[in-house]
C-alpha cells in the first residue's frame, strides 16, 4: 500500500469538505479549490477526516493512490494557508508592477511585458525586483511562477532574466581573449 496514500488527510476547523464521485470541493478562509480525482480512487469523510482508497492492487492503481491523496492534502492546506512562491528579478532597468489583476514587467525589450493574472491569484510586488505570487491553489501558483519566469529566464553568462527565490544559476564563463 502507498505510504503516502494510506495516511489520512485531517480536516482543520473551519473548512468543509463536499466530495461527489471523483470530484472534491474543499472551501476554507482562503478560498475554495476543487479538483476531479483519478478514476478509480475513492476519498470519503470519516471522523474529520478525509481517507482516500484505491480500488484495487493494479500498478496503475498504486500508482495514483499517493497522487491523489497529495492533491487532497493539497487542496486542504490551500484554503487553510495558502502557497506562495517568490521570484526575484536580475538586470539593470529590469522591474516589475502589479497593479489590479495585470503584472507589468520591465525585462530589456522595446516594449513592457503586460501579464494578466489569474483569478484567484494574488500578485505583489514587495520592490521592483521581487514578484509575490499567492493563492490557494496550488498548481495554478506554480503554473503563474513559471510563466512569468519564462518571459525571461535567466541567462548563465550574466545572470539576468527571472528566476526563483534560492535558485542558483550556473554561470559560464565568457569568450577569453586569443
Amino acid at each position: 500500500m502507498s505510504r503516502i496514500g494510506k495516511r489520512p488527510v485531517e480536516i482543520p476547523s473551519g473548512v468543509t469538505v463536499q466530495i461527489d464521485g471523483r470530484d472534491v470541493r474543499v472551501k476554507g478562509p482562503k478560498g475554495e479549490v476543487g479538483n476531479r480525482l483519478p478514476a478509480d480512487i475513492v476519498t470519503r469523510v470519516d471522523d474529520g477526516q478525509i481517507v482516500v482508497e484505491r480500488a484495487g492492487d493494479e500498478p496503475r492503481h498504486k500508482a495514483m493512490h499517493g497522487l491523489a491523496r497529495s492533491l487532497v492534502a493539497n487542496m486542504v492546506t490551500g484554503v487553510t494557508e495558502g502557497f506562495t512562491k517568490r521570484l526575484e528579478i536580475v538586470g539593470v532597468g529590469y522591474r516589475a508592477e502589479a497593479s489590479g489583476n495585470m503584472v507589468r514587467l520591465s525585462l530589456g525589450f522595446s516594449h513592457p511585458v503586460q501579464y494578466p493574472v489569474p483569478a484567484g491569484i494574488e500578485v505583489k510586488t514587495p520592490s521592483p525586483t521581487v514578484i509575490e505570487i499567492s493563492g490557494a491553489d496550488r498548481q495554478v501558483v506554480g503554473q503563474v511562477a513559471a510563466e512569468l519566469r519564462g518571459l525571461r529566464p535567466t541567462e548563465p553568462y550574466k545572470g539576468k532574466g527571472i528566476k526563483y527565490e534560492g535558485e542558483h544559476v550556473r554561470r559560464k564563463a565568457g569568450k577569453t581573449g586569443v
